[in-house]
């Protein structure tokens, strides 16, 4: 059975026909019908009070449209061996674990946590599988190691050519590197800054600059080090921190930013890539207190 088909098995059967997720009991008819006659946010409320395995199934059924469509963003600029239906299954765990950490009393819609979450559950599988060449891995080190340098050197946001001329090519082989390693920076962005205590954590992609409402777990992580990511993004060029913005906020395809930019869809995937290299050197730097 794939991903997809296991997924489908989940969400697609009647409530009470099937055991939901985590569950062990059939569901009565009566149950679901009253149930069904409540809204979301009373259902919300009522599962945070107990638990109740039936409501967790009506939610997995409602989302799990989201799985696909997040799978199917992550799955743009991902080698062949990246399978769709794989990414749909890593994201089912992320959409449970939404569902079971959800608060409806921050104020912030269950569709937004849960992209940030079904997204996080996919990349850390894609993390453990190691999907990425080494010879890709190794180019893309050398690229940030070299933007960390200059940048610590320099004191600013260095240009193409200046990283070009330090890599020894030039600028339109650079170009093409960044292309060829596009699909290892969005995994980066994903990564987590640690400050040495596991309750100190945060998300690169979720300090990316965007109303409050967009950052959820924003309560739950060190203040002081969102602020110095945040700083971090700031400095990006403002196309490329635009790049990052309607990427992951806007949920924007590379083809539609191309459009709004003005540029084609290839030289898109190249600034996002530049921009994740951009980001992550400067982390680097502050984290050696370089800057």
């Amino acid at each position: 059975m794939s991903a997809e088909q296991g997924l489908q098995s989940t969400v697609s059967h009647p409530v009470g026909a099937s055991h939901p997720v985590g569950a062990s009991h059939p569901v009565g008819a009566g149950q679901v019908g009253a149930l069904q006659n409540k809204t979301e946010e009373e259902l919300w409320q009522d599962y945070r009070k107990t638990r109740n395995p039936v409501i967790r199934e009506i939610f997995i059924k409602q989302y799990a449209p989201l799985v696909k469509y997040v799978a199917g963003k992550v799955a743009v600029g991902m080698p062949n061996n990246v399978e769709f239906d794989d990414l749909v299954g890593y994201g089912v765990f992320g959409l449970i674990d939404a569902i079971d950490k959800y608060d409806p009393d921050k104020n912030v819609k269950f569709k937004t946590y849960a992209v940030t979450r079904i997204r996080g559950a996919i990349f850390d599988e894609l993390r453990l599988i190691d999907f990425v060449p080494r010879s890709v891995r190794q180019k893309t080190r050398e690229i940030e190691s070299t933007i960390s340098s200059l940048e610590a050197q320099l004191g600013r946001t260095v240009t193409d050519q200046e990283i070009a001329v330090a890599l020894g090519m030039d600028e339109a082989d650079f170009l093409k590197t960044l292309q060829k390693i596009s699909s290892t920076s969005i995994i980066s962005l994903n990564e987590l800054w640690y400050s040495g205590d596991d309750n100190d954590k945060v998300s690169i992609v979720d300090s990316i600059e965007s109303p409050s409402s967009m950052n959820p777990d924003v309560v739950v992580v060190n203040e002081e080090i969102r602020r110095v990511i945040v700083d971090a993004i700031n400095e990006l060029p403002d196309k490329e921190k635009k790049i990052l913005v309607l990427y992951y906020y806007e949920d924007l395809t590379l083809k539609d930013i191309g459009r709004v930019l003005q540029v084609t869809e290839s030289r898109v995937s190249q600034l996002h890539t530049k921009a994740i290299l951009h980001l992550r050197s400067k982390l680097t730097n502050i984290r050696k207190g370089i800057v």
